[in-house]
């Protein structure tokens, strides 16, 4: 992990899984140059923690998103959301969409046929407990034996058996080449075995079952030692490559407003541009 460092534009410290970014106003930045930069330093570093944004409105959150690619919307629309592409989350349903990011690892859009290729998330209200857990997905690949990867190289996973799309469970990322993980523990109908062989065939219940733990299990083995639990602070703005790190809503989040206070984030996402391909 190299030591902090400045770009000609701004700071960045390295965390558990990417890196801190300072001196650099969000509310405000236009520059072609400095967009380019960091554009760059998502790709190289998975996540950027924009650090004292104080609160970005809808509108320029949307701008923000727009430097990266066209936004694409799939998700419920709650009445305080602050523009049409920005999804609103909370623990309390009359400020936002409750529930949200508790039905298992996953990565954002499996279910399209390119799913999204950045996730941009600001924190509005931050509890005193609820923070968003992400993962590295080519360091989780990487890590598994030989046996188990060879296997996990064979499956497909289905967001929905009859409509969704197919997609490879491992494969290069699009702009890296890095092997990452198409997948989300709680929207895949079915795993596919050897897609487009001789051998292709459905998973049994019995073994989408033990493949979908099998998963989750690497997430959360050694007390979750590969895992960055992101503690949100006031002025908080994360870009991620979400075709890279795999996230997950931590239990907290779910605690009431009256344990914990107010939890209110902002999400956009940015549609994808590239099918999942072995």
């Amino acid at each position: 992990m190299f030591k902090r460092a400045m770009t000609k534009f701004y700071e960045l410290t390295p965390i558990k899984l990417g890196c801190e970014v300072r001196g650099i106003n969000l509310q405000s930045e236009s520059r072609p140059e400095v967009i380019q930069q960091i554009k760059k330093d998502v790709t190289n570093h998975r996540i950027l923690v924009f650090k004292d944004q104080g609160v970005i409105s809808g509108k320029r959150h949307v701008e923000i998103s727009q430097w990266f690619g066209e936004l694409e919307s799939t998700f419920y629309k709650h009445p305080k959301s602050p523009h049409p592409d920005v999804f609103r989350v909370s623990n309390d349903s009359r400020e936002g969409c409750t529930g949200v990011g508790r039905t298992g690892w996953h990565i954002d859009g499996s279910f399209q046929q390119e799913p999204f290729c950045y996730s941009l998330y600001h924190i509005v209200s931050v509890p005193r407990e609820g923070n968003t857990v992400f993962a590295p997905l080519t360091e989780l690949i990487e890590s598994l034996d030989d046996e188990k990867r060879t296997r996990w190289e064979r499956l497909w996973m289905c967001s929905d058996r009859r409509t969704g799309p197919v997609h490879p469970l491992i494969y290069p990322h699009p702009i890296t080449g890095k092997k990452v993980l198409c997948f989300h523990l709680g929207m895949t109908s079915d795993y596919i075995w050897d897609r487009g062989t001789p051998e292709e065939r459905v998973a049994t219940e019995k073994e989408f079952n033990a493949i979908t733990e099998e998963i989750h299990n690497e997430f959360v083995k050694d007390n979750g030692k590969i895992q960055y639990s992101h503690k949100w602070q006031e002025g908080d703005f994360i870009i991620s490559d979400n075709l890279a790190v795999g996230h997950e809503a931590s239990p907290q989040t779910q605690l009431s407003r009256e344990l914990v206070g107010l939890r209110v984030m902002h999400r956009t996402t940015v549609k994808g541009t590239n099918r999942p391909k072995k």
